[in-house]
């Protein structure tokens, strides 16, 4: 019989854990060695028990979220002997937070509303190292790699920059030395190249997209 997957909670709600740990006792292989309520927690636990897997929530209320407590864990040194893998359980599938899990280090990424069956088999694969991606994460990379980022002038970065501090376009002429004509100009411009209509709508984008210092 083969030795099952140590499995590490990490989520700050405390009945998700504790859903998550009823469901997980009825998975074949899978024994869950420890719950954590934030990364902090998270780190040290995975100092004490050693676990395959940790299955790990992005948003961990104040403290070090998810992404940090994953590049930790998955550099290993400190906190583990061997680096564990890192599964992402999350309610959120932006650009940004995808990009920033993987890059991270998780080895995959799924989301709450996935079947059991489905996190059992992810769990099962990131314990041997293969990338497990809900449906819907997979397509929003292969968007990505499709849809290139847009190319914004230094010009129009500096303006967007401005925008993301809640500056008007009298604000922003003033700041950058032009008028507030051209300001309109570069901003027409700018919601083109993001596919949105509102200034909101462009920092949201340019924060998804990384395209903001």
């Amino acid at each position: 019989m083969s030795t099952p997957v140590r499995l590490l909670l990490c989520d700050d709600h405390a009945v998700v854990r504790a859903g998550l740990r009823a469901l997980l006792s009825s998975a074949a292989g899978i024994e869950v060695v420890g719950e954590a309520g934030s990364g902090e927690e998270a780190l040290a636990m995975a100092a004490r028990v050693h676990p395959d897997v940790v299955l790990m929530d992005l948003q961990l209320g104040d403290g070090m979220d998810g992404v940090t407590a994953t590049r930790h864990l998955t550099a290993g040194g400190e906190y583990a002997e061997v680096a564990p893998r890192v599964l992402v359980l999350t309610m959120f599938d932006t650009d940004a937070d995808i990009t920033r899990a993987i890059e991270a280090g998780a080895t995959g990424y799924l989301l709450k509303a996935e079947r059991p069956d489905e996190l059992f088999a992810a769990i099962h694969s990131a314990a041997s190292g293969r990338t497990a991606l809900s449906a819907p994460v997979a397509d929003r990379l292969l968007a990505q790699m499709r849809s290139p980022r847009p190319t914004l002038s230094d010009r129009e970065h500096e303006i967007l920059g401005q925008l993301a501090r809640g500056l008007g376009n009298r604000e922003i002429a003033r700041a950058l030395f032009i008028s507030e004509a051209t300001v309109k100009t570069h901003l027409g411009r700018i919601y083109g190249k993001l596919g949105v209509e509102t200034r909101a709508g462009a920092v949201a984008v340019a924060k998804e997209r990384r395209l903001l210092a």
